[in-house]
Order: C-alpha cells, then sequence, then structure tokens
C-alpha cells in the first residue's frame, strides 16, 4: 500500500495503532519526530502478535492470502527471520503450538507508522484501520498447510498443482 501518507484510511490505521497505546499522542509523536520512527505499543489490549519465523510466516502468508480477502495486520523484521501477524486479544494465552512465539498481556511490540517502514520492521499487511484481525484458527490452518507443503517439497512429493510442477 503506498501512497498511503495523508489519506483517511492511513489516518484510520494509525489513530487504531495508537488506541493501543497508553498516550496515543506520545505514539503519534514517535511515528512523526522520533529518527527511529517506531513506537513502543502493549500487545493483550487491541491485539496480540504471533510471532513465526520467516520460512514458514512467508508461505503460511501466501495460503493465508488464497484461504480470505484480507488477513489482518503481518509484520516483518527486515532480516526476514521473524514475522507477526496480528491475532485476537486473548489468543496467545491459548496457543499450544510450539515453534511459535507469542505477544500478548503484559509484552510490547515495537510498530512503525502504517505508511512507512522504520527501525528495522515493516509492514507486509499494514492495517487498515477497521481493526481487522487474522482468526487464529484460520491461520493455524494455513500454517499446517504451508508446512506440509514445504515437507513435501523436501521430499520430492510435490501434490500436482503445487509449485513443483512443471
Amino acid at each position: 500500500m503506498t501512497g498511503m501518507s495523508g489519506s483517511g484510511e492511513n489516518r484510520a490505521a494509525v489513530d487504531w495503532l495508537a488506541s493501543a497505546a497508553p498516550d496515543p499522542d506520545v505514539c503519534r509523536w514517535e511515528w512523526e519526530r522520533s529518527p527511529h520512527g517506531v513506537a513502543l505499543l502493549p500487545a493483550g489490549r487491541r491485539w496480540d502478535v504471533l510471532i513465526l519465523p520467516g520460512e514458514l510466516g512467508y508461505p503460511t502468508l501466501d495460503v493465508l492470502t488464497r484461504l480470505i480477502d484480507r488477513p489482518g495486520p503481518v509484520l516483518a523484521d527486515f532480516g526476514d527471520a521473524r514475522m507477526g501477524f496480528f491475532v485476537p486479544p486473548g489468543t496467545v494465552g491459548r496457543w499450544i503450538g510450539t515453534g511459535v512465539r507469542g505477544a500478548g498481556r503484559g509484552t510490547w511490540i515495537v510498530v512503525p507508522h502504517p505508511a512507512r517502514p522504520a527501525g528495522g520492521v515493516r509492514w507486509l499487511v499494514p492495517p487498515d484501520g477497521s481493526g481487522t484481525l487474522t482468526d487464529a484458527t484460520v491461520l493455524e490452518l494455513a500454517m499446517h498447510e504451508a508446512a506440509g507443503a514445504a515437507a513435501r517439497r523436501e521430499s520430492g512429493r510435490e501434490e500436482p498443482g503445487g509449485r513443483g510442477d512443471g
């Protein structure tokens, strides 16, 4: 989503993200005037974040975007080592899967302005201000499909219609 600066969608996304901050005005100041261009926001209030390793996160996002029209916000670090999927609050406390870290109540995450990358993180799916979050069950299904496809590719048993066809 390029060219969001100044748009209504951008303002709505800024307002939605900042609403999680203890002081939304300080959050906005950090985005606009801090040299790092990031704000530290508490998880567990408006959202939790499930953090996947990049090698699973990118294929999961591919599957997720085929399953639903618009997933919730997704962050990535610039090294592509980790991706954070925004899910409903309380998800982290119920999550049982292995290899996935969570940021829920009592934790904080580094969040760039919704229209620009900064400070080592960027939006792969920026928030749109509507409050859309990824359903954890759908995310888990997408993770299983992505992991299964990777295992099939590694074993040479790619299914018809998969990326290994040709």
